[in-house]
């Protein structure tokens, strides 16, 4: 186990570590969750596909079982899918904002960005990470 990260503010010590295993923990549950909604939507095979990637990653994160390349490379097609998804005119996210179409589009396509966000700090975190 490596030493905890100091911060120049306070001289706060945390444990990245354990911080990103947290966080790991966190985004299994909150993409299994995000899998398992999935089940009554219009086109559900896809999305359960897309949430149960990221909560398997997520899993890889908590374990330190995981390769940079596959988080990495999922938070590119994540990215590239937010662009793909997006509507053309955004309707905001409630139903009644806008029209369905638009609204259940704009849902998903932050779904994704979201989902590569989450892959891209899992991606740097295992890259950079010092032996800790």
């Amino acid at each position: 186990m490596g030493l905890p990260a100091t911060s120049k503010y306070d001289g706060y010590i945390y444990d990245m570590k354990g911080i990103f295993k947290a966080l790991g923990g966190l985004f299994f549950i909150l993409f299994l969750v995000s899998a398992i909604l999935q089940y009554n939507d219009p086109d559900p095979y896809i999305w359960i596909l897309v949430y149960s990637i990221g909560a398997l990653i997520s899993l890889g994160v908590v374990f330190d079982k995981m390769s940079f390349k596959i988080p990495l490379f999922a938070g590119i097609v994540a990215l590239v899918g937010f662009f793909y998804v997006f509507p053309d005119s955004f309707q905001g996210f409630t139903i009644g904002e806008g029209a369905l179409q638009q609204v259940e589009e704009g849902r998903e396509s932050f779904g994704l960005l979201i989902s590569a966000l989450v892959m891209f700090a899992f991606a740097l975190r295992i890259r950079f990470r010092k032996g800790s």
